[in-house]
């Protein structure tokens, strides 16, 4: 059975050891009233005297604030006492420029107050976005259960968003739904892992993972890579050489390492984020929070091993990849993405989830994005799906890496009207990262001993030393700087 706990207990197992409050007692509600009596009854019963603790404590030696609803106080509900005692955490965290850490667990508005309370979920969410527009990180953890308002407002806010095994969480109350429709709601819908693997929620985290998974967020998404370039040892070795083809048949070998494996052995502090956030999830598009070295990132990474196993990115991942440019954008961190596709699906349903538009999309969010951008092109690059990824401040290349409009064997349709010269389409197409470095389409080469496949994880650990010493010192080239490598 899956173990809830109160406000409390949840921040006695996830901060380092007590906290500071930072609650006033609330204003007493008219005496004598049957409210008050609610009220009275509630504090007994739960200890607490709001529905809501506020506060600051330090977590894994980071001084966080938090707001952490306490479900046996009337539900956890929020009437206008409760939004004052959140504004002004979220508000005095802001002030104190503090990550915050939020907790809900709540059935929605308190009904006692009827509209008066209704409304403050509009107060509590303009607070979170002026925290959020601070550049200040913001962590939403969902318990059981969060429904209604709560959920509709500063539940669903968070640039990272984890939630309790098993726990209910939805708009809608499978109590106020049955009562209203005269039927239960359909199972497995509102559950929290139902909600992650739709691309709602990041993760499913037990209170005991809360601490580390929240530790390494913040160690991501509070970090800036170093002002100044750092020397990395490189050894890019000897300029490409070889045929378009021989890069164009390595970077297809199924043991060619991918995004996963530069994540698994070149990075520390990996959080994966979990779809768009707004119910579409992809999995040929990774998105994650990480770190290289000294230099931490948003990272966004087209999975060609998924891609190629019956999950074509479509236009759900390029949605993902614009979260991901968003979050960047948001918190200051430089945006890292990886182009390894064998090219984006072809299909009716693509078509008419808008998949050109996307690909459109992509490009003007990552031209346009305010924060420094890197580009390692690791393998394929194939047509749109590889171009919405490209455009960056710097541009790596792996030595078998090759960018180019179309599949080969596509082009030579287009062109020969056979793909039997694909390979010498590609060749004169200067699809290669010889070709790329020459053109400066590409910046830095990263070696391959002969081929990543043969090395996974000394190629990995290599380009994650070249992702680092690309974001040192890194600073926003803006579009015009942008546009002007393909001039």
């Amino acid at each position: 059975m899956t173990e809830r706990v109160g406000a409390r207990e949840l921040l006695g197992r996830v901060l380092d050891g007590g906290w500071t409050s930072w609650d006033e007692p609330p204003a007493p509600p008219p005496p004598g009233s049957r409210y008050a009596r609610d009220l009275a009854a509630a504090r007994e019963r739960s200890g607490c005297d709001e529905a809501v603790l506020t506060g600051e404590g330090m977590l894994r030696g980071r001084r966080v604030a938090f707001v952490v609803s306490e479900f046996g106080f009337l539900a956890g509900s929020i009437g206008r006492a409760t939004a004052d005692r959140i504004v002004a955490a979220v508000e005095r965290a802001t002030a104190e420029r503090l990550p915050l850490l939020a907790a809900p667990a709540s059935g929605g508005t308190r009904m006692q107050e009827g509209t008066a309370a209704f409304v403050q979920m509009a107060r509590i969410t303009a607070a979170v976005a002026a925290h959020r527009t601070a550049g200040l990180p913001y962590l939403v953890y969902l318990r059981h259960p969060t429904t209604g308002g709560v959920f509709a407002s500063w539940g669903s806010l968070g640039h990272v968003t984890a939630a309790e095994p098993g726990a209910l969480i939805g708009f809608l109350g499978p109590r106020v739904y049955e009562g209203l429709h005269g039927e239960p709601f359909p199972p497995g819908v509102q559950v929290a892992e139902n909600l992650a693997a739709k691309g709602l929620l990041d993760a499913v985290v037990g209170i005991d993972d809360l601490a580390e998974v929240a530790s390494r967020a913040l160690n991501v998404l509070c970090g800036r890579p170093p002002s100044r370039p750092v020397t990395v040892p490189l050894d890019a070795g000897p300029p490409p050489e070889g045929t378009a083809w021989d890069s164009i048949e390595r970077s297809r070998r199924p043991g060619r390492p991918g995004v996963r494996e530069l994540l698994r052995y070149g990075a520390s502090d990996v959080t994966p984020l979990s779809g768009t956030g707004q119910g579409e999830a992809d999995p040929g598009l990774l998105l994650a929070l990480a770190r290289f070295g000294a230099a931490p990132c948003v990272l966004v990474g087209q999975d060609r091993h998924s891609q190629r196993t019956g999950h074509p990115l479509g236009p759900a991942g390029l949605r993902v990849a614009r979260r991901g440019m968003r979050l960047a954008a948001q918190l200051g961190l430089p945006l890292v993405t990886v182009v390894d596709t064998p090219g984006a699906v072809l299909s009716a349903d693509a078509e008419e989830g808008g998949l050109a538009g996307e690909i459109a999309r992509c490009l003007a969010d990552l031209i346009t994005l305010p924060a420094p951008t890197l580009c390692l092109l690791l393998g394929e690059g194939t047509g749109g799906a590889a171009l919405a990824l490209l455009p960056a401040d710097r541009v790596l290349v792996a030595r078998h890496g090759w960018l180019a409009p179309l599949p080969p064997e596509g082009a030579s349709v287009i062109v020969h009207r056979t793909p039997e010269r694909a390979a010498e389409l590609a060749e004169s197409q200067g699809v290669r990262a010889a070709d790329l470095l020459r053109d400066g389409t590409a910046d830095v080469l990263v070696d391959e001993r002969p081929d990543a496949a043969d090395e996974p994880e000394a190629f990995c650990r290599r380009a994650a030393a070249a992702i680092e010493a690309g974001l040192s010192g890194l600073a926003p080239g803006g579009p015009a700087a942008r546009q002007a490598r393909y001039r």
